[in-house]
């Protein structure tokens, strides 16, 4: 069977994506390690170092993870005594999740692991942001044609 070269692997930017996206955790592990956090667990205190205090439907926002997926990590975050999860003084129907002490201070031993992971990336400050961009682009096209669930 001949197949053309939309169907090969090697074309595939699915692919690329993937294995760079897997590669990518792996490199973050033994940086996140020390700290006892899992690269979900990272995401997430990078989120709430930027905005503590916020809703969870926010956190879902700037993270990118659904309801489903966040909820076990910000249990675990809690059990690590990084997060609380409390109800909004204006809402009570709403979570509020909130960096304990121990969550702020984490941001200061996390300091280093954006430039000790851009160190093992091999690419220019410019090819990072370029890389950036498209993926931003990719995701926001994809994110737009979902289809809605009724």
């Amino acid at each position: 069977m001949d197949l053309g070269p939309n169907q090969l692997l090697s074309n595939q930017i699915c692919h690329s994506l993937y294995s760079a996206t897997n590669a990518m955790v792996r490199a973050y592990r033994p940086l996140l390690d020390p700290l006892d956090l899992t690269y979900p667990q990272y995401l997430v205190m990078l989120a709430l170092w930027e905005a503590d205090g916020i809703p969870v439907k926010d956190l879902v926002r700037q993270t990118r993870f659904d309801s489903g997926s966040l909820t076990p990590i910000l249990k675990r975050l809690e059990q690590k005594g990084l997060i609380e999860r409390k109800r909004s003084e204006n809402d009570e129907r709403q979570r509020v999740i909130q960096l304990t002490d121990a969550g702020r201070n984490k941001k200061a031993e996390a300091m280093n692991v954006p430039e000790a992971f851009y160190c093992r990336t091999g690419v220019t400050p410019e090819q990072a942001m370029q890389l950036k961009e498209l993926t931003e682009t990719l995701y926001r096209h994809l994110a737009e044609a979902e289809p809605v669930d009724n």
